[in-house]
């Protein structure tokens, strides 16, 4: 009877570990916090839900102005998608790693120059692009200005505030050609 009773427990702590592991789309608030206390929150994981709108802002961090979110969360871009393209090339597993920022309602700049617009994902919501790039958490940033993405498998890059990719060599802006690690 305990072994079965062991079993059980331990079947039940797998499956909520299982299914917590599954979220891969952002909640993203709409207000963006002041810079001074964005920079010292502590900022969570993206979660499964699609958020109202967004607002995309710009933040200094190690690598100089890059592109996050409300919350100061780090926004990426995956140069194995096509610019312009209007879909994103990161499914699966990629997705789990690489969270979408998705939205209901048209995002929103604060200090960011280039072009906010969305596409559709395969699932239906809207992915929020900036210049045509798709954007992107990473899911071992943990708190508000982690940069850990920047250059993992040399295809994922942090924005400027103008869109443009922030230390990705010239070859690569427009798309990824090579094939490479990193999903």
């Amino acid at each position: 009877m305990t072994k079965t009773r062991s079993f059980a427990l331990f079947g039940t702590a797998l499956a909520t570990v299982a299914l917590a592991a599954c979220g891969s789309t952002p909640t993203t608030p709409t207000p963006a916090a002041p810079a001074a206390a964005a920079a010292s929150t502590t900022a969570r994981a993206p979660s499964s839900a699609t958020a109202a709108s967004a607002t995309v802002k710009v933040a200094t961090t190690s690598l100089g102005s890059v592109v996050v979110d409300g919350q100061s969360r780090t926004l990426y871009m995956f140069t194995k998608d096509t610019k312009d393209s209007g879909r994103s090339s990161c499914a699966g597993q990629c997705l789990v790693a690489w969270p979408p920022l998705t939205v209901d309602a048209p995002p929103t700049a604060d200090g960011v120059t280039g072009t906010l617009a969305t596409i559709a994902t395969a699932d239906g919501k809207k992915q929020v692009t900036l210049n045509g790039w798709p954007l992107y958490y990473y899911s071992k940033d943990t708190k508000a200005g982690d940069t850990t993405g920047q250059d993992v498998g040399k295809v994922w890059f942090v924005l400027d505030p103008t869109g443009t990719p922030v230390g990705m060599p010239a070859a690569t802006t427009t798309r990824q050609t090579t094939s490479r690690p990193g999903y």
